[in-house]
């Protein structure tokens, strides 16, 4: 028996006190309206109308059942509703997780629009590398994430991959920060601060073959993820540099044109700062590449069958932040990517 059913008939015909309007109202006709309020009343085992009269009258215990039987009804609707916005996205938890070298500016953007757009759900965030998102993806503890290409994505299903081609982050005293652009080769024998290995093996693997492929082998790899940490680093090594007479070149690193806000140090009182891409001849500019041979890619992922309306619109929201505020455009059909580091390095 589907008891809401059989409910919502009991409370038209009570409401209509007419066998003939409550069938009209249910788009039904009159027969088996009758029979269901004959079932409800043999499953409840009570009579629910006195059809002595003409007019259909609701009995003591139907007057009793009524508000019953209306909050049942109310209920039921709620249910759906509920229902439906878990359907479409709107409500429940969304276990979601963004790579650390995220900008700033983009994360905001993302949580921003997708709050606006679905305010109705619980956005969990968390800060993991792509690595860590694929194992927590593997234990079933994360709904959707933003994670670098290439990796390896099996049982998983990606977004549209974006790209965002990479400058050059490097001491401003340096003699390529002069330049416009930076040729690759031109950092040959300057030390390459990049990511931990762990955080996105195949990406890494990757940054320093195309980096060989264009003629720059770093004098050594060094590793940090904070903006503010590498370019302390950056700094020290140049500084380092002309402290010691060590003759090294200094080191440099790789970021998107977004990251350079978040290379440059602290404003002081006075004049607005230079917004060019440099903090100055003593502190580290950005520069873009010669022929952009570097860039980050991205997309959301998750489960493989585990595409909801929740989990694609954080996706959607993800590639919007992307373009909008790094920059971002498709990636290249059909590009050649590197899953083994170049022969030129011994990791």
């Amino acid at each position: 028996m589907d008891l809401v059913r059989h409910v919502e008939c009991f409370v038209a015909v009570a409401e209509e006190s007419h066998f003939g309007r409550a069938a009209a109202r249910l788009g039904m006709a009159q027969p088996p309206l009758s029979q269901r309020i004959q079932r409800l009343e043999k499953e409840l085992g009570v009579r629910l109308f006195d059809r002595s009269s003409r007019q259909v009258a609701v009995t003591e215990a139907g007057a009793l059942l009524l508000a019953d039987a209306r909050d049942m009804l109310a209920r039921a609707e709620a249910l759906r509703a509920t229902a439906r916005r878990i359907r479409h996205g709107e409500t429940g938890l969304l276990r979601a997780a963004l790579p650390p070298d995220l900008a700033g500016e983009t994360v905001a953007a993302l949580l921003a629009d997708f709050g606006h757009r679905h305010p109705g759900l619980v956005l969990e965030v968390h800060e993991l590398t792509t690595a860590q998102q694929l194992a927590r993806f593997a234990a079933h503890e994360l709904d959707v994430g933003v994670i670098h290409h290439p990796c390896d994505v099996t049982g998983l299903e990606v977004g549209e991959i974006l790209r965002s081609e990479l400058g050059v982050l490097l001491p401003g005293g340096a003699e390529a920060a002069a330049r416009d652009e930076v040729p690759l080769s031109l950092l040959d024998g300057y030390d390459l601060i990049l990511f931990p290995r762990s955080c996105a093996p195949a990406s890494y693997d990757d940054l320093l073959t195309m980096c060989a492929r264009n003629g720059y082998t770093p004098a050594a790899v060094r590793h940090g993820q904070g903006a503010g940490f590498v370019r302390g680093l950056i700094l020290s090594a140049w500084a380092a540099r002309a402290t010691e007479g060590s003759g090294g070149a200094g080191a440099v690193a790789f970021a998107p044109r977004d990251a350079v806000a978040a290379a440059a140090p602290p404003a002081e009182p006075g004049p607005a700062p230079d917004r060019s891409g440099a903090s100055g001849a003593s502190g580290v500019v950005w520069r873009p590449l010669a022929g952009a041979p570097l860039a980050l890619r991205h997309s959301a992922a998750w489960p493989r069958g585990r595409a909801d309306a929740a989990v694609r619109a954080f996706g959607e929201a993800a590639a919007r932040a992307l373009r909008a505020t790094a920059g971002a455009t498709a990636d290249e059909p059909g590009r050649r990517t590197h899953l083994r580091p170049a022969s030129e390095f011994w990791l």
